[in-house]
């Protein structure tokens, strides 16, 4: 088994077939959208390939150490810069054809009008140990 991450870019990503920004969409379009993201997760549960998800709030900030005794740099928040990440999804499956398969699915999920957004997801492969060499 393998662990992927998948990223919904709310801004960044190629533009989605369905491109109506999330804001302009009606509660019920929204509702709609979430309880989709939901019985994704559920059905992942029941075959034991999801790990966690969540969706992520706009604002946030750059964050970095500046020197013993020093407090951290900040700089943000961005949430009107150009990349947004919406939310992610972390999948454990048997191989990088199957991670494939789930975040089309999940690319599906409905958007303004019901009608399924074809949104593009990130999919990124978690970073495993490189092989020991042994003599």
């Amino acid at each position: 088994m393998a662990k992927y991450l998948l990223l919904k870019h709310y801004r960044g990503a190629p533009a989605a077939v369905n491109d109506v920004p999330m804001d302009q969409w009606s509660p019920e379009e929204v509702s709609a959208h979430m309880q989709y993201m939901r019985d994704f997760a559920a059905r992942l549960e029941g075959t034991g390939e999801f790990v966690d998800g969540q969706a992520l709030a706009p604002e946030g900030a750059w964050v970095r150490y500046d020197g013993e005794g020093r407090p951290p740099v900040t700089d943000g928040p961005f949430a009107e810069t150009k990349d947004l990440i919406a939310g992610w999804m972390i999948i454990d499956v048997d191989s990088y054809e199957r991670a494939v398969e789930l975040a089309g699915e999940l690319s599906a999920a409905p958007g303004a009008g019901g009608k399924p957004i074809h949104e593009w997801l990130e999919v990124r492969p978690f970073l495993t140990a490189p092989p020991t060499i042994t003599e």
